[in-house]
């Protein structure tokens, strides 16, 4: 009798394990539906559009400007559309908690297409610098609501997955970008602009069809026009534009000419008072803004900080490589400009397949601190491969290179914005989301400035070694980055014998290991930073005021998984200490 009632204790303990384990599993069984699926297209046509428009641009500037003017406003052609992007990211995160997610999408697609038809009709360089910044405006826009929309879709464990997928239409973009804009470049350029019409046409189609979100208690609290504008930060945000422009500002324009050294008081002044002005933002979300746009509790924990950090730092390793590395097969191993975009792939397209992988390997076992510190690690490894590149490398080495530094970029790619969520409400889903979008765009700027900086410095120190008076001044003060692209005709026409281009080449790989080291030293620093973040549960249930709206309730609150059926949702209570199951709704049977 003892031993049978010890193993019915013992069958009722194990029953009472696999009731409360039942706990960590999905209460709602979703069918993900039209709706879910037609926003989620919208999402994956403008990551791909934002990020083809930007890549696009940068092989073709010279014959846009060549065809209207404006080589002396050639900074501000490129620029002008990062620095509209990023200093509205903060903005449009508060925007989509006040008025919901919808109006302020909506808004910056028709802003990104509107800034499209204004550049393609471009007459000269001021129409298209001002058609770049209505781009960019929309773009900063789009690129806050493409992170803010899909935390809205799924719930934080399945976020890696779809974030994945979504940034790898954006890779693809990127990608393509390179040959598309040579192509175009010969054709047409306007076209270049004038193709993002019809792909946003139909983003927009899709957006207006099946997006259909709940507001949240910001904006339905808050009916009246005025009342929403009151929980504007109109204060801040206008402090933080206007000494992001002033940084932005000297950051692009810097060494660009002899008027615009980095010594000059015209690049020195505006990059101080940026910083200045920064700092003052800071002070002002902290003491004296109701409605703070970038709350200071962002950055109380150190996993979000950390995460924040390492999504600048990942960021600045990430355009490095991709703006630098076609410089070494440009000037060093001698391709022409389309060759080098087409070399650049494996890099490119590798990091999609590992952004998806990660996401996937995310939602599987919920630790994102193993992938970091494997992206890190991997990171690490190819830009010391890196610091061997020269001349004598061979095409299947640097293939390779590139294979692990894309392992590197795209492990963390879909992983950092899960990360820092997992240590804040989903409250703070808009606000988070979008200042994780502004550190990833400022990592950008960085990402060139910093290393164009120390580029130009080491071609300067290095130039002495070339024979050549004339390649010698054809490389100085700064023109180095742009000569890269012309060394491929030069040998062709013979203007450049082989002593020339091996002194060259000496002088690029030099110039080019000092940022490879840069890089280096920022991915060792990142893979220390990785260890001090907790590693916090990822919440498997969507817990959000917004979300797609169907009219299914589930525990009294609506649900927001989308239109989409849902199958048995069942409520948790406990009878006795022991945790048990009840449907609280059948199948929905729209």
């Amino acid at each position: 009798m003892a031993a049978s009632g010890s193993s019915a204790t013992a069958r009722e303990a194990d029953g009472q394990k696999e009731l409360v384990a039942a706990e960590d599993k999905t209460q709602v069984t979703v069918k993900r539906g039209v709706r879910f699926w037609g926003t989620f297209v919208a999402l994956c046509c403008l990551s791909f559009i934002s990020a083809l428009d930007v890549a696009i641009v940068t092989t073709a500037l010279p014959t846009v400007t060549a065809a209207i003017g404006g080589a002396e406003q050639y900074v501000w052609i490129a620029n002008s559309f990062v620095v509209a992007s990023c200093v509205l990211q903060p903005l449009f995160g508060q925007l989509a908690d006040v008025f919901g997610r919808r109006r302020p999408f909506i808004a910056s697609v028709v802003l990104f297409t509107l800034g499209s038809g204004i550049a393609g009709g471009a007459k000269d360089a001021a129409m298209l610098i001002a058609g770049r910044a209505v781009q960019g405006a929309g773009a900063g826009g789009i690129v806050v609501m493409l992170d803010i929309v899909c935390c809205d879709l799924v719930p934080l464990r399945e976020r890696g997955k779809y974030l994945g997928l979504m940034f790898s239409w954006s890779g693809v973009g990127a990608a393509l970008g390179p040959p598309v804009g040579g192509a175009l470049a010969e054709a047409n350029w306007r076209w270049m602009f004038y193709m993002n019409i019809p792909i946003c046409g139909v983003a927009l189609a899709f957006l207006l069809l099946f997006m259909r979100f709940k507001t949240g208690t910001a904006a339905t609290e808050h009916r009246g026009i005025g009342a929403k504008f009151r929980r504007l930060d109109i204060i801040g945000n206008l402090i933080f534009t206007s000494s992001m422009i002033s940084l932005l500002i000297g950051l692009v324009q810097g060494g660009t000419d002899e008027q615009h050294e980095w010594s000059s008081f015209r690049i020195i002044v505006p990059i101080v008072l940026g910083v200045a002005g920064w700092a003052a933002f800071h002070v002002h979300q902290a003491v004296l803004a109701p409605f703070p746009s970038v709350p200071p509790r962002l950055f109380t924990n150190r996993t979000s900080a950390i995460a924040y950090g390492l999504t600048f730092t990942s960021s600045v390793v990430l355009q490095a490589t991709a703006y630098f590395f076609p410089v070494y097969l440009q000037a060093v191993q001698g391709t022409t400009v389309l060759e080098s975009g087409t070399y650049f792939l494996p890099f490119a397209l590798s990091s999609l397949v590992f952004a998806v992988l990660a996401g996937i390997l995310l939602s599987t076992f919920g630790a994102y601190r193993p992938l970091h510190a494997a992206a890190f690690a991997l990171s690490s490894l190819a830009f010391g491969l890196f610091t061997l590149l020269d001349g004598s490398t061979s095409k299947v080495a640097w293939v390779w290179y590139q294979l692990i530094a894309a392992a590197g970029s795209g492990l963390v790619m879909s992983t950092l914005l899960p990360a820092l969520m997992a240590s804040l409400p989903e409250s703070h889903v808009a606000s988070a989301s979008a200042t994780y979008s502004f550190f990833r765009t400022f990592g950008y700027v960085w990402g060139v400035t910093l290393p164009g900086i120390i580029f130009n410095a080491a071609v300067g120190s290095n130039l002495e070694s070339i024979s050549d008076p004339t390649l010698r001044a054809q490389m100085a003060d700064g023109a180095a980055y742009s000569f890269a692209s012309a060394v491929h005709g030069l040998r062709r026409d013979g203007a450049l014998g082989p002593v020339a281009f091996q002194q060259m080449t000496d002088v690029y790989s030099e110039s080019l290991r000092v940022i490879w080291w840069l890089c280096l030293g920022i991915s060792l620093v990142s893979l220390l930073a990785v260890p001090v973040m907790r590693g916090l549960e990822l919440r498997k249930e969507l817990e959000t005021e917004y979300g797609l709206d169907d009219g299914v309730k589930v525990n009294g609150v609506g649900s927001s998984s989308s239109d989409e059926e849902v199958g048995r949702a069942e409520e948790k209570v406990k009878v006795d200490g022991v945790v048990q199951c009840r449907v609280v709704s059948e199948p929905n049977s729209a």
